[in-house]
């Protein structure tokens, strides 16, 4: 096993992987992105909740909820719809 590698390798790393996409600006992502943007994926494409928290490594969905609350949308959107069915009348 290697060592680990700390953040700013990490990012490096990244950058030098991505420059090679056309199209990609290697300095606007970061592998923060990256993860975001996968759980927006997956959350749009209606993989429930439990399986987001498991493929990024988290111990429950507690975490998961709270860190992506703005990609978990389709648990968001449920409730939106739900709240403007009781209020409509």
């Amino acid at each position: 096993m290697g060592t680990a590698l700390d953040a700013a390798n990490v990012r490096r790393a990244f950058r030098r992987a991505i420059a090679k996409a056309d199209g990609i600006n290697p300095t606007e992502w970061t592998p923060r992105e990256l993860r975001h943007s996968f759980v927006s994926l997956l959350s749009d494409n209606d993989v429930p909740v439990e399986e987001i928290a498991r493929l990024v490594g988290h111990s429950s969905t507690e975490t998961t909820e709270k860190v992506y609350r703005k990609q978990i949308r389709p648990v968001i959107q449920t409730g939106a719809l739900t709240m403007n069915r009781i209020f409509q009348g």
